[in-house]
């Protein structure tokens, strides 16, 4: 088994990355002992009374002073981080904002695509420019000199990319999610429910789960399509993370695709906090096991101190929140993504601490 320390360190990270954690790992790491009652000594009749001190108050648990409010970046790769000199790519961008009091919650993506404004980041030999925000990281991880790239660099671009686009000034905390280390969560969950919303045609897998090859040549792929029809389903893993994937042949493309990957999340959290976790630490060790190097986790407190203060999070008290945008081009080529003002505005609403107000006025951005 791994080392215990360990093992509550990566609790913390899922919980963290699953959006929430309804104390999952604070009432398992620190559930108490039980122990069978003792009679009482018999008292000494010479014995003389004594005051007892009292028992000195335990500490406060590590990150009961985080109150919010919280800002947290959720990023999702396809390519497993434990490849040596692996480039890292953001594929999905989410980022969930967390009110003060730490019991509601806003999710919301940014198109992979987007055109942003890079600053310049000397750790890199990065001079800055317009690019899409998926290259955020791949630019800032470079190490100048070298093959090797650096996770913690690229994060670090990336947010301060993201400060500048939004105008949130600091982001506590991020994780870096492999997907495909998704399907095998969802498993050890016993599969997902999840209603699905529109036609979903699959690009990457037959209807029996295989992969479809690609074309010789390249450029698509071959063979029988899984497909993902309206209404409620139950996805075990490679279902699951096939749907939320896919964006080709969507009527909005990445944006559906992105709204998809919301509704899993929450999924999967909802699954994990029904099963109980919290009183089956077995099942729960084989959940978190599940992840193994699909997860890197960058922030400056613990994840299990996150894990803590998010505790009271509900499924339920988190919004989704999509953010409408199109396409920009230049001459007929395709450049990346902008969002609406309205898009824009939410974000500025974000940044203000006023989102609730903001939703009230633009209901349209919430997913129903």
């Amino acid at each position: 088994m791994r080392n215990r320390k360990l093992s509550w360190w990566i609790v913390g990270a899922v919980v963290v990355v699953l959006l929430g954690g309804g104390g999952i790992a604070l009432a398992v790491a620190r559930k108490p002992a039980r122990t069978e009652p003792q009679a009482a000594p018999p008292a000494s009749p010479s014995a003389v009374p004594t005051t007892e001190s009292p028992s000195p108050a335990p500490p406060p648990s590590p990150g009961a002073d985080i109150t919010g409010p919280l800002d947290l970046v959720l990023l999702g790769v396809d390519t497993r981080v434990s490849v040596p000199d692996w480039e890292p790519h953001s594929d999905t961008i989410m980022l969930l904002h967390v009110e003060p009091g730490l019991k509601k919650a806003y999710l919301y993506s940014l198109p992979r695509d987007l055109r942003v404004k890079m600053p310049a980041f000397a750790k890199a030999g990065f001079g800055g420019g317009t690019f899409k925000l998926t290259e955020a990281m791949s630019r800032g991880s470079r190490v100048p000199g070298s093959k090797k790239h650096s996770v913690q660099q690229g994060y670090a671009l990336l947010t301060k990319t993201l400060t500048a686009y939004t105008g949130i000034k600091q982001f506590q905390a991020g994780a870096i999610l492999n997907f495909g280390g998704l399907d095998k969560l969802v498993d050890e969950l016993g599969g997902v429910d999840m209603v699905v919303d529109q036609k979903v045609k699959s690009h990457h897998r037959k209807p029996d789960g295989s992969t479809r090859p690609l074309k010789p040549g390249g450029g698509d792929y071959l063979g029988p399509q899984a497909v993902y029809q309206p209404g409620k389903r139950h996805f075990v893993g490679w279902q699951a993370i096939d749907y939320a994937r896919q964006r080709y042949g969507l009527p909005d493309g990445d944006y559906d695709r992105t709204r998809h990957q919301r509704q899993l999340v929450r999924a999967i959290l909802g699954k994990a906090l029904g099963q109980g976790l919290a009183d089956n630490p077995d099942k729960l060790q084989s959940v978190i096991s599940a992840l193994g190097d699909a997860l890197v986790y960058l922030g400056g407190r613990t994840p299990l101190e996150y894990a803590y203060a998010l505790r009271s999070l509900r499924p339920e008290a988190i919004t989704l929140v999509q953010l409408p945008g199109s396409g920009v081009g230049s001459g007929g080529s395709y450049l990346g993504e902008q969002l609406t003002a309205e898009s824009k505005g939410f974000l500025q609403a974000v940044a203000k601490r006023q989102i609730a107000p903001y939703l009230a006025k633009h209901p349209k951005l919430i997913n129903k």
